[in-house]
């Protein structure tokens, strides 16, 4: 393997300096490193000079600041630095560390700039790599967009092997021997008569020694942990029910708290009346704030039913308070005027359709609530010179400093004790929750107050998955797809999402777009066109962003232009695709579910592909038409994420992510009447049931240049490839989900 200076351009590695009881090591991208957030506020006896591995007299703590919401997070960064540091799962400890710049995300800028993951010309990387640039100076420590895999690999790594070298550079200079005499194995540093030094015993006299930073890291071959079934640090919790989250937090003393909220998205609250609430038992006092009302209280449940009891005055919502106008919007925002994007603009789309395009068809697909088993909740313990808030969030930096400018303390004195999520989808990359609870801690100084939403209050003051609308049109000649024009209109997520941590979002919104401008298909006649629709109900981040819905458009799109041609669905698909990886894709999915082999009477196959964050992912579906609904039988998923780093938890990410796209897809929407979400709870906002979950079976390829993450890109393709099939058994196209709204499941 090449050197750390050879593997990752741009990277250097922190020195070391002395501090009693013991070291730490780190990578830091660029010649100028933040601060090491370790350093403050360090217990008795530890010592930290870098920011991932702390060792200490009788420790091993690796740091993990990606967030964990059950994607297995914390268990792959700690298996990465252990790797090189050379112990077991078994051995060390992990904690998310404090909110850091120094933590921010080295992969986030891989989709922010406008080319496709396919283009890795030296143009395409190196505004990559300029991008990463306002991702450190904005410290964006934040966890999405699949980014966790490739923003830890080689850093990580890197870490582990530098924590290693230097620990047997600093045994070899105590015992007067080569470093060439020594190995490591389980957490110590082994001599050449056998004697085990442990880490922690050498960590004091680390500080002493020069860092090794001339690291080599080690062969795939010599892998002990990354690509082997692994099991996750937290799965013996999860299995027995033992693993805390957030709302699990229990304090000495601690109050709890419920709110109330316009239920007009955005509305304010005019007035309210707390007389009920007060004279009930438990109340300690009520809290107004500018959208709602807020009851502290001496348990949860009481908190909950005097909030219920205040009488409140609303005022109306800001957003179109009807679903016919939003869908109005829509309509209206496919002007030239509204145009974001036009980033696919191939051959001459509008010469190749003068003469009428051969089809010419409307795609919807609805808002989308994250609706995580968790509800939000937050915990904050607040005096005048110090706040404490331990939570579940992808976003621990604009936490801090959001409770900051409410608190008018510095962000120093804002402590975020980031804690395991019960989910997420996207919601815990908003802070509304600590930023309710703050306000409502400040009226109990020096007490913490936990404050729980309801599961309607979470699900009805959710921020959304953005709603869209996309027109196709398209040209078929020789039995081959010969044009392709897809307009896609939806609001701005991040101009939404990013407004409301008061940061700009300049230029296009790529998300409008992606996972459809992008995608790796060599159509003669080829056009998207992204139409940024006014802003209507405030959305946020949905698993997969802006592919969740595009993934739809564009297979959609391409499927019926292929039945149109009278073409294979696959062989066409196949034919088009000028991607090497993604063909193995779309070979392997087609290989495993024996496409082209003959169905039984009322049975249907589909096939969807998509690419979004780098990852080609293809699906077959396949479906029975029953007297009694349709039923979902099997689906088959290749996905290429460059190289798998656990299986298990590879293959549980890809069924997840599937069975999250179907259900959305069959069953789920959020529609606003009065400017309220109608959908308040599980019984309206359904998703797929147990006993319609069909058998999936995964394949991942590494054959990509990259390693890439796959907690998303199983999703985009999984609504197209059950419409698709749902078309093939019955005859019928869908186009706009849910699809319950046409055709009856089992």
């Amino acid at each position: 393997m090449g050197r750390a200076k050879t593997i990752a351009r741009r990277t250097f590695l922190i020195g070391s300096a002395a501090i009693a009881g013991g070291v730490a090591f780190g990578v830091w991208r660029y010649k100028t490193p933040y601060a090491n957030p370790l350093l403050t506020d360090l217990p008795e006896g530890a010592t930290a000079l870098t920011p991932y591995v702390l060792i200490t007299s009788d420790a091993i703590t690796l740091i993990t600041p990606r967030a964990d919401k059950g994607q297995g997070a914390v268990s792959l960064q700690a298996a990465l630095i252990a790797e090189e540091l050379d112990v077991d799962l078994d051995q060390i400890k992990t904690d998310p560390g404090p909110p850091s710049p120094a933590y921010y995300n080295t992969a986030l800028s891989g989709d922010a700039v406008p080319f496709r993951a396919t283009d890795d010309s030296w143009l395409a990387e190196t505004v990559r790599g300029l991008a990463d640039a306002p991702m450190k100076f904005l410290g964006m420590q934040i966890t999405g967009g699949s980014t966790t895999v490739p923003d830890s690999y080689d850093k990580l790594r890197h870490a582990g092997a530098v924590a290693r070298e230097t620990l047997k550079a600093t045994a070899a200079r105590l015992h007067n021997i080569s470093v060439t005499d020594l190995r490591t194995d389980r957490g110590a540093v082994i001599l050449p008569d056998g004697t085990g030094l442990s880490y922690q015993s050498l960590a004091a006299e680390a500080a002493n020694t020069d860092p090794v930073t001339d690291v080599t890291l080690r062969a795939p071959s010599e892998w002990r942990l990354i690509g082997q079934p692994m099991q996750r640090i937290d799965i013996v919790a999860k299995s027995t029910g033992t693993q805390s989250y957030g709302i699990d937090v229990t304090l000495p003393d601690m109050a709890h708290a419920a709110l109330r909220l316009n239920p007009a998205m955005g509305g304010a609250r005019l007035s309210h009346d707390a007389t009920p609430a007060l004279a009930m038992r438990g109340v300690i006092k009520v809290v107004a704030l500018p959208e709602g009302v807020a009851v502290i209280a001496d348990n949860t449940w009481r908190a909950m039913q005097a909030v219920a009891a205040i009488p409140v005055e609303w005022g109306p919502a800001p957003i179109p308070p009807e679903m016919d106008a939003h869908w109005q919007a829509l309509s209206d925002s496919f002007t030239p005027d509204r145009q974001d994007s036009q980033f696919r603009d191939a051959g001459d789309v509008e010469t190749a359709l003068s003469e009428g395009p051969d089809l010419e068809v409307e795609y919807r697909a609805p808002y989308l609530a994250h609706a995580p088993l968790e509800p939000l909740n937050a915990t904050v313990l607040y005096t005048p010179d110090r706040v404490d808030i331990w939570t579940g969030t992808q976003v621990p930096r604009f936490v801090q400093n959001n409770v900051a400018k409410l608190t008018n303390l510095t962000p120093d004195a804002i402590h975020v004790h980031a804690l395991m999520i019960g989910g997420s989808f996207g919601h815990r990359l908003e802070d509304e929750v600590t930023r309710h609870a703050t306000r409502i801690a400040m009226e109990l100084p020096g007490r913490p107050v936990k404050l729980t939403y309801s599961r309607e209050e979470d699900m009805t003051h959710d921020f959304p998955r953005q709603i869209a609308m996309a027109r196709g049109r398209g040209r078929v000649a020789n039995g081959q797809v010969a044009a392709y024009d897809l307009g896609i209109a939806m609001p701005s997520v991040l101009a939404s999402q990013m407004g409301r941590q008061g940061i700009p979002a300049p230029g296009p919104d790529l998300q409008i777009v992606a996972g459809a401008w992008d995608q790796p298909f060599d159509i003669p006649h080829y056009r998207v066109t992204g139409y940024r629709a006014p802003e209507l109900a405030p959305i946020s981040s949905w698993r997969s962003v802006g592919a969740s819905s595009n993934g739809f458009f564009h297979d959609s799109l391409l499927d019926e232009l292929i039945h149109a041609a009278g073409a294979d669905p696959l062989a066409e698909r196949l034919r088009l695709c000028n991607h090497a990886p993604s063909r193995q894709v779309l070979e392997a999915v087609g290989e495993m579910s024996n496409w082209g082999s003959p169905l039984a009477t009322n049975q249907g196959r589909g096939v969807a592909f998509c690419l979004s964050f780098g990852v080609p992912c293809a699906q077959v579906v396949e479906v029975t038409n029953t007297e009694n609904g349709l039923r979902l039988d099997h689906v088959f998923v290749a996905a290429d994420v460059g190289r798998i780093l656990d299986p298990i938890n590879f293959e549980g990410l890809v069924k997840g992510g599937v069975l999250f796209g179907l259900g959305h897809a069959m069953h789920g929407q959020i529609t606003y009447a009065g400017g309220a979400a109608e959908q308040m709870n599980f019984d309206t906002f359904q998703s797929l049931r147990l006993n319609q979950c069909p058998e999936i079976t995964v394949r991942g390829l590494e054959n990509g240049p990259k390693i890439k993450g796959i907690g998303e890109p199983p999703v985009p393709p999984a609504a197209p490839a059950l419409a698709n099939a749902i078309f093939a058994a019955t005859g019928q196209r869908l186009r706009e989900m849910p699809f319950e709204k046409f055709v009856k499941f089992l």
